[in-house]
């Protein structure tokens, strides 16, 4: 597990300096998204993820390890949207955002370590086309509760699938860097 939360820290450094730079280029302009527009946005990385797998053929110079890596990303500030609502204009710095983000990516984390405990790294043993259809899977579900208006009976609720996408994501590259290095 000591080797899982090294790589795990490697993929965020790799998603933290990509979000710095973005904060750095846009400002928090994605503060005045919707929650349903971080969700749309999500599949529409996830859908090509998926495409990339089935087809192998691109025509943006970009493939999987940047879209994971978005998905990291976009889950992270969904995640503070949901704990500090939509505004109506950018209002937060870089600061306040990295503090943020640390400290959803901690939960994700903390989460990531108790599964990984209870299930003995299971998805070392997956391959990343089954963890892009569980992140795909996750985002129909996060879908189906905000048409719920946030509602659910007995289900976790969006918040908890965004931490598991964030984790899944950090998985699929962790098995694609291994994939690669062999």
């Amino acid at each position: 597990m000591k080797k899982t939360s090294g790589q795990y820290d490697a993929v965020i450094q790799k998603a933290r300096d990509i979000f710095i730079k973005k904060m750095k280029d846009y400002g928090s302009a994605w503060r005045v998204l919707r929650m349903p527009s971080f969700t749309d946005q999500m599949f529409i990385k996830a859908s090509r993820i998926r495409h990339l797998q089935e087809t192998g053929e691109r025509k943006v110079d970009e493939g999987e390890i940047p879209e994971f890596l978005g998905l990291i990303n976009y889950a992270a500030m969904a995640l503070i949207q949901l704990d500090k609502g939509i505004a109506e204009q950018p209002d937060m710095s870089l600061d306040e955002a990295l503090k943020l983000y640390d400290k959803k990516i901690a939960e994700a984390k903390a989460l990531m370590e108790a599964k990984n405990h209870d299930y003995g790294e299971a998805w070392r043993e997956m391959r990343v086309g089954s963890i892009t259809d569980l992140i795909i899977q996750k985002l129909y579900r996060v879908k189906q509760i905000e048409e719920n208006k946030g509602k659910t009976s007995i289900s976790e609720g969006v918040d908890a699938n965004y931490l598991d996408i964030i984790n899944y994501a950090v998985f699929a590259l962790i098995l694609m860097e291994e994939k690669s290095s062999k």
